[in-house]
């Protein structure tokens, strides 16, 4: 995932300390009912699509950018699925940051699913009953993101 310059400002500042972020989850559906996922060049796993809002970018709007970016996909945001604190995440060179992701339910509206930009090493869509191998909460958030009923998610239960 590319660093945001305003994070690299901060990083100079606050060395590799726990940063808390705000981040944004798209969950793309399009009219077969198919979810938009990538492959991320940094994992190499599969994964559903987000990032960090800029400094003043409202989420919703950060949701349409990153999927826009990320997949060459056009969406519209239908409803907020789901608005939780992440476990802290240590990255590669030592970075520790943790998000308070709002998840999106998102319509795709146009443009056709390929790599659009570095952070992704494949894009495609899939059907709900054939999803590659994702994360526990990446499948929470796609259930979620496919029914109506508010539900509570700990991310301890994961272990």
């Amino acid at each position: 995932m590319a660093t945001p310059d305003f994070i690299r400002t901060l990083r100079a500042s606050a060395g590799h300390q726990l940063l808390w972020l705000p981040g944004v989850t798209a969950l793309v559906f399009d009219d077969e009912g198919r979810v938009l996922l990538n492959r991320r060049s940094d994992t190499r796993k599969w994964s559903v699509l987000g990032g960090i809002p800029e400094p003043g970018e409202q989420p919703a709007a950060c949701a349409v950018r990153e999927v826009f970016e990320e997949a060459a996909v056009h969406c519209v945001p239908e409803r907020v699925v789901l608005v939780q604190a992440l476990t802290p995440v240590t990255y590669e060179n030592g970075d520790i940051c943790q998000y308070m992701d709002i998840t999106f339910r998102c319509r795709a509206t146009g443009g056709e699913a390929r790599v659009n930009d570095d952070e992704s090493l494949e894009v495609g869509w899939f059907a709900v009953d054939a999803l590659p191998d994702l994360n526990e909460f990446a499948l929470f958030r796609i259930k979620q993101a496919m029914s109506e009923a508010p539900t509570w998610f700990d991310p301890m239960s994961l272990g």
